[in-house]
């Protein structure tokens, strides 16, 4: 049985795997956010000239719903490990994020 997911255990992994091939000197927060924005832009890419329609159908097709699922994977990788350099607990700040926001935006 395998074990259940969770973000320490993710950002642990991407550790290691950038560890057994001596990248952490490349893990920059500059170079991971703008690896961030690479992968962010081509996810954008798939919907770029989709209709509103057509975006909510895209994991119909099984290929274009692997390239979503694909690029998804990398944004959230790089921003792990983003979260790992500069010492962030994502879930944490999300969490505190969402707390402001329905300050700032109370429901009618």
């Amino acid at each position: 049985m395998t074990e259940p997911l969770d973000v320490a255990k993710l950002q642990r992994r991407l550790a290691e795997f950038a560890a057994a091939r001596n990248w952490q000197p490349y893990h920059t927060p500059k170079n991971l956010v703008a690896a961030l924005s690479v992968e962010a832009s081509e996810l954008v890419e798939i919907f770029q000239w989709l209709t509103p329609e057509e975006s909510a159908r895209v994991m119909d097709d099984p290929d274009t719903a692997h390239r979503v699922t694909d690029e998804v994977a990398d944004v959230l990788a790089y921003l792990l490990q983003l979260c790992e350099v500069l010492g962030i607990d994502p879930l944490a700040v999300l969490d505190a994020k969402i707390d402001r926001n329905e300050r700032r935006f109370p429901a009618p």
